[in-house]
């Protein structure tokens, strides 16, 4: 028996060691799904408006809803998560979104509307955190690559939900959304494994989490930390209001000024949307091989010359010019999440949520002014004024080369 016992904690010792690629992988399939569901929203805007009659201002205000419910709620699920472990937070999650997708199918009022993407803002809420949190125990220390493969599951939900809303949705009507909410039942399978692994390694007797908080330190002061902190929230509000203008906007902006239909707008948002995903496998590798500090500078600043061009370029260019945005930002906020987590070891829920919670907060409140702003001076305007948000990357420069020492 004793023999058993060794056996079973030599192997919760090898896992905690090791990259568990399984784990990271179905990490990264729920975060696909959960994506795919929230991006349906951003893309059946047209559909909303056209059977609801909204405004753009309306449609900031669904927008609004949503960010805020997938925002404000993270950093204490983030808290939480950490003092109190269970295997089920990510189903709970999706049950969530489950109901929130149901609602919308059927809306045929504002209100039922803010109902379901509160749902389906809460379900996320309670998934970024938890999934982003596992995923930095389930890495073995290669922390960038763990949360690329994290995230590029997220960035092609977000690609995908556009293509089959306009495949499925748009074609069939509103309540073609039931289609998800199904799809989100079949999705709890796929969390399984992740259950199964998140209840053997919390039944270690040597929880392996709170071995590499012990062991991975910077050599910051508190200050430095602070300060450091304070320059990524900038970094991620140059990068959420920019990339905001394009998933809540980019369709009707083709549709105004091309002509378009609603159908090749949604397709042309897939490619921004595929391209982005693609980028986010560069940004974690490059990170843990070149440093965190400039995969951040160079992908939010080397947006900037392709950002400023979009706004005059013709229908092709835009495209293209959106395809290189995607491909370059994209790897921003693994980079800027890794390296928060490395400045704040000790407490990877609580900065996971709050992370996760100001890029989606941010999101949601340039959505609702852009869309005031849209209503007021044209959706172009928008394009030509968010242009500039990139150019707010310079202050990576100032950031510390974060090099977590090993403790003796």
């Amino acid at each position: 028996m004793k023999r058993n016992v060794n056996s079973r904690t030599a192997t919760a010792g090898r896992t905690a060691t090791g990259t568990s690629v399984g784990i990271l992988i179905a990490l990264s399939l729920a975060h696909f799904f959960n994506d795919m569901f929230q991006s349906i929203i951003a893309a059946v805007y047209p559909l909303l408006r056209d059977n609801l009659s909204l405004s753009f201002r309306q449609i900031g205000l669904i927008s609004l809803v949503y960010q805020i419910c997938a925002s404000v709620f993270q950093p204490a699920f983030g808290v939480l998560f950490d003092r109190r472990p269970m295997p089920y937070y990510l189903t709970i999650g999706t049950f969530s979104t489950f109901a929130g997708l149901l609602i919308l199918a059927f809306s045929d009022s504002i209100f039922m509307v803010f109902i379901a993407v509160a749902c389906v803002g809460l379900g996320s809420s309670i998934t970024h955190p938890e999934a982003s949190r596992l995923t930095h125990y389930a890495s073995g220390g290669r922390h960038g690559l763990a949360q690329s493969i994290f995230q590029v599951g997220g960035n092609f939900g977000s690609a995908v939900g556009p293509l089959l809303a306009a495949l499925i949705i748009t074609p069939n009507g509103q309540n073609f959304i039931a289609v998800f909410a199904a799809l989100a039942v079949v999705s709890v399978i796929t969390k399984r494994p992740i259950t199964g692994w998140y209840r053997e390694r919390f039944r270690s007797p040597a929880d392996p989490s709170r071995k590499t908080q012990a062991v991975h330190r910077v050599r910051l002061s508190k200050r430095k930390i602070y300060f450091s902190l304070g320059l990524l929230l900038v970094l991620i509000f140059s990068k959420y209001v920019y990339t905001a203008s394009l998933t809540n906007y980019y369709t009707f902006f083709l549709i105004e000024k091309f002509g378009i239909s609603t159908r090749q707008s949604q397709l042309f948002l897939f490619a921004f949307l595929f391209a982005s995903a693609a980028g986010t496998l560069l940004g974690g590798p490059l990170g843990d091989r070149f440093g965190r500090k400039y995969v951040i500078w160079f992908s939010i600043l080397g947006t900037a010359p392709f950002s400023l061009m979009m706004p005059y370029a013709g229908l092709a260019g835009t495209c293209i010019l959106s395809i290189v945005i995607g491909l370059v930002i994209s790897s921003a906020f693994s980079a800027i999440l890794v390296y928060a987590q490395e400045l704040l070891p000790g407490k990877i829920g609580l900065i996971s949520g709050l992370f996760f919670g100001l890029a989606f907060g941010i999101a949601g409140i340039a959505a609702a002014v852009l869309g005031n702003i849209a209503d007021t001076h044209g959706i172009e305007y928008i394009y030509r004024m968010c242009a500039y948000m990139p150019l707010l990357g310079f202050v990576a420069v100032l950031l510390p080369d974060v090099k977590p020492a090993r403790a003796k």
